[in-house]
């Protein structure tokens, strides 16, 4: 197994959609990139410990490779808004890539060139690319959260429109039953 780091916005979203693909086991939202040791959601959601929320992904890299992430990554968020993501504004909801070697470094450069290059979105791309020094899962009551609280408002609003945009444009990458 293998370990991806990403920050797109609310860990609830990204947690959403990457928990539904095929070769993912494991998808959990936490806290990187800040100097708090431990943060909590709510000081994470002041802005005052530099971390991002994330989600730590545990994959088969036999089922599907980390440029296949990078690639769903990019298309289920803004990555050309500076510490923003819709309603979500603060440097916790950056856009965010915590490499764990070298190799996913050199792969998230060469993708981020790519898409600037051939000017796959309106504007260039600002998503940070930096090595994972630390990290800390989120509280238990994150964790799955979209599955748990389907109903809530921001679930059914935000995130629900997200994971059926997700489902019809990555339809063969999804686990049976659409994850």
């Amino acid at each position: 197994m293998a370990e991806a780091t990403f920050g797109g916005g609310c860990f609830w979203c990204t947690e959403a959609i990457f928990q539904r693909l095929v070769g993912v086991s494991h998808v959990e939202p936490g806290y990187s990139g800040g100097t708090t040791d431990n943060p909590t959601y709510e000081a994470v959601c002041q802005g005052t410990t530099g971390h991002a929320e994330v989600i730590r992904i545990e994959y088969d890299p036999e089922v599907i490779d980390f440029t296949s992430l990078l690639e769903i990554f990019f298309q289920t968020h803004d990555p050309t808004t500076l510490n923003r993501q819709g309603a979500d504004v603060g440097t916790q909801y950056r856009s965010v890539i915590f490499y764990h070697d070298e190799a996913q470094q050199a792969a998230a450069e060469s993708f981020v060139k790519q898409l600037d290059e051939a000017k796959e979105f309106s504007a260039p791309i600002i998503t940070e690319i930096s090595p994972l020094g630390n990290y800390f899962p989120a509280e238990n009551y994150h964790q799955n959260y979209f599955a748990a609280h389907p109903n809530q408002s921001y679930c059914a609003a935000v995130i629900a429109p997200k994971v059926d945009k997700f489902r019809r444009k990555f339809a063969a990458r999804l686990k049976e039953g659409g994850g």
